[in-house]
């Protein structure tokens, strides 16, 4: 696979697109805690794998407004509330996608020597560590009724340890939309994924859902991101983690 650069990214951070204000992400981490086992009949280091943990840092520039997805706005309430974040390596559909909920735990602004404003924030995982996947959404994707998204190869044909999906609303007008995703074998015949439906959102939001801890859900080769309700517009994207191991929430 041909190797990139880290251009035509975008960032989401509870159904905001703050894309346009962030300079930088120097930290996009997923992490897991260790305990040493090692016992005396050992001649080097056993480990057990503990907590999966995560963060992503980002550095946003000065943008006080008034564009509703300014980083300033989205930003300096510093909420004690989970936040969803998710970091797009790319806009196609089935980009890599790092998401995480997390705490938003500084907004830290910086004014250096030759004048230039800007700050620093920082995001650590709550619950379930980071999470990479694949967009089922080419970026952010706009539609005017109900229907069906575009599939997505996920090129291994089944795994049976679950899966996890993130979604954020960035504009709704219309009653209420909701995302659904469902799977297919041969890209053909479709079936809804089991409990894989977001709650219904009638206004911009994110949220994640998941086939729950020690799940053996079987997730197919081919996902698609579905929409159903009432609405005239609704701009979203998706996030969708298939887990390849067990031990997942």
């Amino acid at each position: 696979m041909a190797k990139s650069s880290g251009m035509g990214d975008n960032l989401y951070v509870d159904g905001f697109d703050v894309s346009g204000d962030i300079g930088s992400l120097p930290r996009i981490s997923g992490s897991l805690a260790t305990q040493d086992i090692t016992n005396i009949t050992q001649s080097a280091n056993a480990r057990l794998g503990l907590l999966r943990d995560g963060g992503i840092d980002y550095g946003a520039f000065w943008n006080p407004g008034p564009a509703a997805d300014s980083a300033h706005l989205s930003h300096r309430t510093l909420p004690y509330t989970d936040r969803a974040v998710t970091y797009c390596r790319g806009t196609t559909l089935g980009a890599n996608a790092a998401s995480l909920v997390g705490k938003q735990i500084n907004y830290d602004g910086n004014r250096a020597p030759d004048g230039s404003f800007t700050l620093a924030v920082n995001t650590l995982a709550n619950g379930f560590g980071l999470e990479w996947g694949n967009l089922l959404t080419a970026g952010k994707l706009t539609q005017g009724a109900a229907g069906n998204g575009s599939s997505v190869d996920l090129t291994a044909v089944s795994t049976a340890f679950g899966w996890a999906a993130y979604l954020h609303v960035f504009a709704f007008t219309g009653t209420s939309v909701t995302v659904k995703i469902q799977d297919s074998a041969d890209n053909s015949a479709w079936l809804d994924l089991s409990t894989a439906t977001f709650t219904a959102a009638t206004a911009i939001g994110s949220q994640r859902i998941s086939a729950g801890p020690a799940s053996t859900a079987t997730v197919r080769r081919y996902v698609r991101a579905v929409s159903t309700g009432t609405f005239s517009n609704a701009v979203f994207a998706v996030n969708f983690v298939r887990y390849d191991v067990a031990g997942h929430a």
